[in-house]
């Protein structure tokens, strides 16, 4: 079902400074940037081979990022796999028992599909699915 990884999400609460310092240390490259207002959240995407590293901020207090943010701290949020069909991958997860955020696939950044699986159901680790375009 998994392509492969998608991306590495990180919730930080400076994404100027943070992309900064990827760049800076590590040599990554910003390659795409945008405002996601349904989840609350401003990311920056730093290309690391086919994949990303997702840099989130958030841009509203009552999103789930800040509420992350407020709980524990900066640092990992989440991981995203690439799927060749979100809704078929959601139903097998669900079908096969696992807990679901999202009920029916939605929009993600970038043009993407996505949806999210609960971290209780996935031993502690939120993930997200994701089919491009």
């Amino acid at each position: 079902m998994l392509t492969e990884i998608d991306h590495v999400a990180i919730a930080v609460r400076d994404l100027d400074a943070a992309v900064e310092w990827y760049a800076t240390r590590l040599g990554a490259r910003e390659v795409h940037r945008e405002r996601v207002e349904s989840d609350g959240v401003e990311e920056a995407l730093l290309a690391v081979a086919e994949s990303y590293v997702q840099l989130l901020t958030p841009i509203r207090e009552d999103s789930p990022v800040a509420r992350f943010l407020e709980r524990r701290g900066e640092g990992l949020h989440h991981v995203g796999y690439r799927v060749d069909d979100v809704a078929s991958a959601l139903a097998a997860i669900r079908d096969a028992g696992g807990r679901v955020i999202d009920e029916v696939p939605r929009p993600g950044s970038r043009g993407t599909t996505v949806a999210f699986v609960h971290p209780a159901a996935a031993f502690g680790t939120l993930i997200e699915l994701v089919q491009e375009g």
